[in-house]
């Protein structure tokens, strides 16, 4: 079912859960703004979400409603987690879907970190 980002936030969803710690997930890294765990369904060698700590349906959802603190510390923690992994050297991608069109299954805002491969097309047919 496509996620309208318009909707209030449902805190029933998945990363609502790993959140609250009801729901395991493989941790990469942590802090105060955000929690990044490996994708359970990789689409590439290294494949990570990176999700904020609040309550944010979407990219749009995020960057109106959110503070600027939450807003640097969550992109600083992306750069951070590119570090971690080790991804930084060779490149990346990083892929924000939202909404219906852009194929966004879980109404929490998150961040796919992906690595490991060369990726050559910015989107396939």
């Amino acid at each position: 079912m496509p996620i309208d980002p318009r909707e209030p936030y449902d805190d029933s969803n998945i990363f609502a859960r790993i959140l609250r710690g009801e729901l395991p997930c493989n941790k990469v890294y942590e802090d105060d703004y955000a929690l990044a765990f490996h994708d359970i369904r990789p689409q590439a060698p290294v494949h990570v979400l990176v999700i904020p700590k609040g309550a944010y349906v979407s990219w749009d959802d995020f960057t109106l409603k959110a503070l600027d603190g939450e807003i640097a510390g969550f992109m600083r923690a992306v750069g951070n987690v590119t570090r971690e992994l080790g991804v930084d050297d060779q490149g990346y991608r990083l892929m924000v879907n939202m909404g219906g069109h852009g194929h966004q299954e879980v109404p929490h805002l998150h961040v796919h970190i992906f690595g490991g491969r060369q990726f050559r097309f910015m989107i396939a047919d």
